[in-house]
């Protein structure tokens, strides 16, 4: 049976409220197949009988399932591969004059899954920054919980890392464990991960030069994009760089911000410089 208008209404209400991420009509396929896993594993008939039994009866951890089943984003090793050259070619050596005092970067992964984000600006740091005695921390954060555990333990499958990894970084940076890879110790040291929801406060996360915004804030409303862009720039250090998604934009959003184009990405600033 097909998704009741019912059970989706009440998922919609329950992702929204718990992560602010909006589920418009139309994603009734998207809902049901996410949640399909979950149905299956509470011997529930289908999704909807499986939502219901929640809606009626509310069950916290089902809830949180619920919610993590459809938070969890697509991710890759060097997603889309340019704003990572243009990080690696320009910000990182522009960031490295302008902070040749501390020799130190804080870089933040927002909304990084499974960590292959995270763990892919590592890689490209280690030999333009850390081999030259610089120190890199680069803090990942995701409302999942789930997605979180696979990242700290920095271990995938050989179909992940067939996902955007090159073969001479795969070899270099990571050891064979079993059938799969376990992300070597020099790179692990540099990463670490936490849990957040992008709508609650970042005032722990300390201050950063790079935020990689990438692929989020399009599962947000305007409000919600709104507030989330003020609060990213009052973690951004003076003179940092922010990347959003290649369908993102601070355009009619936050005018707060300063595009620049590297190559074929655009990376944004704070307006003035920003904030100390």
């Amino acid at each position: 049976m097909a998704l009741t208008t019912t059970a989706f209404d009440w998922v919609c209400t329950l992702v929204r409220k718990e992560s602010a991420i909006v589920l418009e009509k139309g994603k009734e396929y998207l809902v049901e197949s996410r949640l399909v896993p979950l149905a299956r594993a509470a011997g529930a008939s289908d999704v909807s009988a499986y939502v219901d039994g929640i809606r009626l009866r509310p069950d916290r951890r089902a809830q949180t399932a619920i919610v993590e089943a459809l938070t969890t984003n697509e991710t890759s090793w060097f997603r889309d591969g340019a704003p990572f050259q243009a990080f690696s070619t320009s910000v990182v050596p522009t960031l490295k004059q302008a902070r040749a005092a501390t020799r130190s970067l804080r870089i933040w992964s927002a909304a990084s899954s499974t960590g292959q984000e995270a763990y892919s600006l590592a890689i490209s740091l280690q030999d333009s920054l850390i081999a030259e005695g610089w120190r890199a921390e680069i803090i990942g954060t995701d409302l999942s919980s789930e997605v979180l555990e696979k990242a700290k333990a920095g271990r995938y499958s050989q179909l992940d890392m067939n996902r955007g990894l090159p073969a001479p970084m795969l070899v270099r940076h990571f050891t064979r464990v079993g059938t799969q890879w376990q992300v070597n110790d020099d790179i692990k040291r540099m990463v670490r991960f936490q849990q957040l929801n992008l709508t609650s406060s970042y005032a722990a996360l300390g201050q950063f030069d790079v935020v990689f915004l990438r692929n989020v804030l399009i599962y947000f409303d305007l409000e919600t994009k709104r507030d989330i862009l003020s609060r990213v720039r009052k973690v951004l250090k003076p003179g940092g760089y922010m990347f959003l998604g290649g369908a993102e934009t601070t355009l009619g959003v936050d005018e707060n911000w300063d595009r620049e184009l590297i190559g074929r990405v655009s990376v944004h600033r704070p307006k003035n410089g920003g904030q100390a």
